[in-house]
């Protein structure tokens, strides 16, 4: 498997994240000119520092993925700054309260609940889940739209979204994201048959739980132990560890390779620890 990327154009939404921040210092490690895309410019442009002393090529884009003119100027930047876009990772995305349920399940006396705490079933508003919804399947589908056509053409040219765990059993109290990151797996098989004959392979990688600014808090306490929850986790991942962000250089770096991943396309990838094998019993 090759890991020489030079000249090669990658683009990542999301790219100021934990993990998006990571796959876009690896790319550019391996020579890759990356662009990185965030609602952040501030972050985005950190990312390009740290690139840039370290010897690579990158530049650091504020734009919305829930914005098409946003994106539409931010391919038009990509391509006038560093060429045409080969590699196209849409890693925007996240949770957020609005979109979650404060319990697990639902209990009888959550039916009447007066507790402005408490999120039921009930008290999630359409345009809270919406948000979520959009932030992940909408911000996925929009820069994919706002990219192909500069992609068509280009050696290698491959899409890699972000998709999870709860794409293929969705988690408790997290419903919104449970459905988007559904239909981002779903999404990802139909543009895999869709893109083929234009030359463009759509995979996608499901992570497990790998800590990062969004979901800290809920699995770690402020003295750094573990939540109930992620305790939950724990103890259905055989690995008995949250991953890092290199734990997916491997799977993304194969996925991107055009020839030793030439004929994969369409599938989703967990790299989860053993999660999705474990029932914990």
């Amino acid at each position: 498997m090759s890991k020489d990327l030079t000249g090669k154009v990658a683009v990542i939404t999301g790219g100021a994240g934990i993990l998006c921040g990571a796959f876009a210092r690896e790319l550019a490690r391996l020579g890759a000119a990356v662009a990185i895309l965030d609602i952040q410019q501030e972050k985005a442009d950190d990312v390009v520092r740290e690139i840039t002393a370290n010897g690579g090529k990158a530049i650091g884009i504020g734009c919305s993925v829930l914005d098409k003119a946003s994106m539409e100027a931010a391919a038009e930047a990509v391509k006038a700054k560093l060429g045409a876009c080969h590699i196209l990772i849409n890693g925007a995305g996240g949770n957020h309260p609005r979109g979650s349920t404060t319990k697990e399940t639902l209990e009888p006396e959550d039916v009447n609940n007066q507790d402005p705490q408490q999120i039921t079933f009930f008290d999630l508003a359409p345009e809270g889940f919406q948000h979520v919804f959009n932030l992940n399947f909408m911000g996925t589908f929009i820069p994919t739209q706002a990219f192909v056509k500069q992609m068509i053409g280009q050696p290698g040219a491959v899409i890699i979204n972000m998709s999870s765990m709860s794409a293929f059993c969705p988690l408790t109290k997290v419903p919104a994201y449970s459905a988007a990151k559904a239909a981002v797996s779903n999404f990802t098989q139909w543009l895999a048959v869709h893109l083929a004959d234009v030359g463009i392979r759509v995979n996608a990688l499901a992570p497990g739980f790998f800590l990062t600014e969004q979901n800290r808090t809920l699995l770690t306490n402020p003295d750094g132990s573990l939540t109930p929850r992620a305790q939950k986790v724990m103890a259905h991942t055989p690995l008995r560890r949250f991953g890092k962000p290199e734990d997916l250089f491997g799977t993304l770096l194969w996925l991107i390779d055009e020839n030793a991943a030439a004929f994969v396309n369409g599938v989703v990838v967990p790299v989860d620890g053993g999660f999705m094998s474990s029932t914990g019993v």
